[in-house]
């Protein structure tokens, strides 16, 4: 049966070529014994379609010239066809075009079968060539490889060359893809991604040897049934097609990605190592990488090849796209699947082992090296906890989407996070679990304790993105990993009579020896920080502790130590809440709480005196009883808990409650002193003496009621009810990030309704509670005075004066800041912290003298 073919417009013309079977038979034969036996002459390749003389079977030989001069089949036919990613044009300088206007349309077709052949392959033919504006040197090779066809091709030959030809614009691109992308530096997600692409394109290759076999050997093989036979491997094609081309074209500079992703990416050692010394910040980061952007033409994502999960995401949001083709859903379900191992292997030894192998940075979760348990004993900021190991995008569980510095740029194109940073939409909503379960095993290797033994974890062929077994596996590890850390942070650390022995030492509630050391050391308190012994403070610190501990106390009764700390509490306090980011100040710290109310009055004396009072202020003499303060070491795991950043919250609520009790018992001595003789007896005819005495123990008892008031509601209203909750909690916790949690939350809870975060209640507190103080010191000046005026049996009125004038400045100012002191305190009661309510009644008794 003769094959189909399309017939011409030039009817006539055919009528007198049409060929019988038996000859038909002998032109194919003849094509193809052409092909085999052109060999090169003299040592030379032949170009000259004029050398070539085919001979028919009966041995004659025509002179009609051959149809094709494409030298690469005399060499390699095989290896000429497969692989060839980057063909060289041979459309300069080749010979004059081959007409077909005279050739049978029959002969056309097995001409143009010849070039399809070929060009299916990317390899020019002589009819159907490269687009005059393609060029190997200007051209992207990833866009693929456009082919034009002769213009003297028949018409109806030429629309179904027309379909055909896409195909090898499609390979082409795609194998200079898979090429390009199989270097190291693209990750492993690309490796696969291309392993995968190539497993498919052998199909293609394959289809197209036997579509050439039947070409040499059947005489039935047409253009037609070339069409039939390739149609559905078009469609797969251009799909994979249209992904290579998301994929490069999210690229912001593809020819570039490389280079500007090894300039322009921050190695995480070291920025951590910059930050560590002050070279870091928000501000800085956005700098250097505008200066990058600008002098690489990056225009977002900071030069990242698309790698790991912005991969993963891109195919799937194309199969997302495209899930009414059951075809495309098919392919890009399996590229998702074939590019998704590396990532899922990836993550399974990070949740199961705690190590992070990442060798091209693709996954989610990112290291910083350069931080490491041995900054844990001098680490305020829980650097090792919270950026160790962190999320690439920068989320984390209490700022899900604020951005941090250091994430890189979106993508122009698409609004991605480039590389790694993306995370791929099906973890989306495990991420947070995979970085714990990590994190959490990585504590225990830490430790020295081996993980991973005792758990049953499926192979890496059984797990994929798309199959539910995935997820309950990320859930079962992150279960088991979590389990295991705060097993061994409750039961092994001994984490709660940890966290009680804490309490009893720096909550003065609970401090019974705590009374026994002021006892023991009044005398070296009530020196200048910068004399005071630290060694002797430790000493007397060691024999109270030895005298008073006893049961479980004494087990950690080592790790409490004795240090003076080099700014005054409250100096301390304004300048953190004043100033974000400022954990500590200078030594003799600037007394910034003169700002705002406390210094408006100052405003208008000129800078002279400012800068004379703040010098005056700088040089204030600062007690070691105002210094003193309690150090906690915890060992490896528990510091992950038990912190330097907790640590500082009990030892800022500890100075409070110790500067509170010092002040107390100032005053209880000056009432001790108060019932001595001269403040008991009588001065008959002195009235103006008498009253003035009087006024001095009712300011007296005032303060100290003010004190007793504010002591008793931070031990009785705010750390008493705030540690009841915290042992509630403690017996119900499940994760040890809720354990962390937790524990903060006590701390910080307990710092507010102290009012120690407020600068406006800080500011007011701290004047009051140093006038307090300060007219305490007076004691034995008030008590001189009262004496001489009882001796003197005639005083003038200008000696009463000074002594009234004297009290009136303590009464004048104590009032003044008690006034403001309990405004601040209505206000907030009533707005923000309802806590403080119970303090409202207290100091409204102070103040009504009930």
């Amino acid at each position: 049966m003769d094959p189909y073919t399309p017939r011409s417009r030039t009817a006539a013309r055919k009528k007198n070529l049409t060929l019988s079977a038996k000859e038909y038979t002998k032109i194919t034969g003849t094509i193809a014994s052409v092909r085999r036996g052109r060999l090169p002459l003299n040592g030379n390749e032949i170009n000259d379609p004029d050398q070539i003389h085919p001979a028919d079977s009966r041995g004659k030989v025509h002179d009609e010239p051959s149809f094709i001069a494409e030298t690469s089949f005399v060499r390699a036919p095989l290896n000429s066809r497969v692989g060839s990613s980057n063909p060289t044009p041979k459309s300069k300088g080749k010979a004059k075009q081959e007409s077909l206007d005279r050739i049978p349309l029959d002969i056309q077709e097995a001409l143009i079968l010849e070039d399809l052949l070929s060009v299916l392959i990317g390899i020019e033919g002589t009819h159907i060539t490269f687009h005059p504006d393609y060029s190997s040197e200007d051209d992207d090779a990833l866009q693929g490889i456009r082919f034009i066809t002769s213009p003297s091709l028949d018409t109806s030959l030429c629309d179904l060359v027309e379909r055909i030809l896409p195909l090898g614009t499609y390979y082409t691109a795609i194998t200079a893809f898979v090429e390009q992308r199989s270097h190291l530096e693209f990750g492993l997600v690309n490796h696969a991604l291309c392993a995968a692409i190539r497993d498919m394109l052998k199909e293609y290759q394959t289809l197209l040897s036997q579509l050439e076999h039947a070409f040499n050997t059947s005489p039935t093989f047409s253009l037609q049934k070339l069409w039939f036979y390739v149609h559905p491997t078009v469609h797969t094609l251009s799909l994979i097609y249209q992904l290579i081309l998301e994929l490069v074209n999210a690229d912001d500079d593809a020819s570039n990605s490389l280079a500007s992703s090894a300039s322009s990416d921050v190695d995480p050692e070291e920025e951590a190592r910059n930050e560590a010394l002050g070279l870091g910040g928000a501000k800085l980061k956005a700098v250097l990488s505008e200066i990058n952007s600008n002098s690489l033409g990056v225009t977002g994502g900071s030069g990242i090849a698309v790698k790991g999960g912005e991969v993963l995401s891109i195919i799937y949001e194309r199969m997302q796209n495209m899930s009414g083709d059951p075809t495309a859903s098919k392919l890009y379900g399996a590229l998702l699947k074939a590019a998704g191992k590396p990532y899922v292997s990836m993550v399974r030894i990070w949740i199961t082992t705690g190590k992070l192998v990442d060798p091209y940075e693709e996954l989610l979760v990112k290291e910083s090296k350069f931080i490491n348990r041995g900054i844990l004993e001098v680490d305020y900021t829980d650097e090792y906890w919270e950026r160790r190991y962190t999320l690439r995008d920068g989320s984390t569980l209490s700022a899900p989407s604020k951005r941090q510095a250091g994430v890189p740029a979106p993508r122009t194109a698409g609004g991605r996070l480039p590389g790694g940073a993306c995370v791929p939409p099906l973890l989306e909503g495990w991420k947070h679990k995979i970085l714990l379960a990590g994190k959490y095993l990585n504590v225990i290797r830490e430790c020295g304790i081996e993980v991973g033994g005792n758990y049953n974890y499926p192979d890496d062929k059984e797990l994929s993105m798309d199959d539910p077994r995935f997820y309950k596996f990320l859930e079962d590890a992150y279960s088991h990993a979590n389990r295991t850390l705060l097993e061994l942070l409750l039961k092994d650390q001994q984490f709660i009579l940890r966290l009680r022995s804490l309490k009893r030492f720096f909550f003065l509630s609970q401090s019974f020896f705590m009374t026994h050391f002021l006892d023991l050391s009044h005398s070296e308190l009530r020196k200048a920080s910068k004399v005071a012994s630290v060694v002797k403070l430790q000493s007397l610190l060691d024999l109270a502790l030895n005298t008073d501990l006893h049961g479980e106390d004494l087990l950690f009764r080592e790790d409490v130590k004795v240090t003076l700390a080099d700014t005054g509490l409250y100096d301390f306090l304004l300048k953190v809440v004043s100033v974000s980011g400022v954990i500590g100040g200078a030594p003799g710290g600037e007394d910034v709480g003169d700002g705002g109310e406390a210094n408006g009055r100052h405003h208008g004396h000129g800078h002279g005196h400012d800068e004379h009072k703040k010098e005056k202020e700088d040089k204030r003499v600062l007690t070691a009883v105002d210094a003193l303060t309690l150090d906690y070491t915890v060992k490896f795991p528990l510091s992950l808990v038990i912190s330097r950043k907790t640590v500082l919250r009990y030892q800022l609520l500890f100075r409070f409650l110790l500067h509170l009790k010092h002040v107390e018992q100032s005053l209880s001595s000056m009432w001790i002193e108060q019932q001595t003789v001269p403040w008991r007896k009588r001065a008959p005819g002195n009235e103006e003496f008498e009253r003035w005495r009087l006024r001095v123990c009712l300011l007296r008892a005032r303060m100290l009621g003010f004190v007793q008031q504010i002591l008793a509601f931070a031990t009785f209203e705010v750390l008493e009810p705030n540690w009841r909750a915290l042992e509630t909690k403690l017996e119900k916790v499940t994760t040890v990030d809720q354990l962390l949690r937790d524990h903060v939350d006590f701390l910080d809870t307990c710092l507010k309704e102290c009012m120690l975060t407020s600068s406006k209640l800080l500011k007011a507190y701290s004047r009051l509670i140093v006038t307090c103080s300060t007219f305490a010191l007076y004691t034995s000046s008030f008590t001189k005075s009262a004496s001489q005026a009882i001796a003197a049996t005639n005083e003038n009125d200008q000696t009463m004066a000074k002594r009234w004038d004297f009290l009136g400045r303590f009464e004048t100012n104590f009032n003044h800041w008690f006034q403001v002191h309990l405004n601040c305190v209505q206000f907030y009661a009533s707005s923000e912290n309802v806590s403080l309510l119970p303090l409202v009644v207290r100091l409204n008794s102070v103040k009504t003298g009930t």
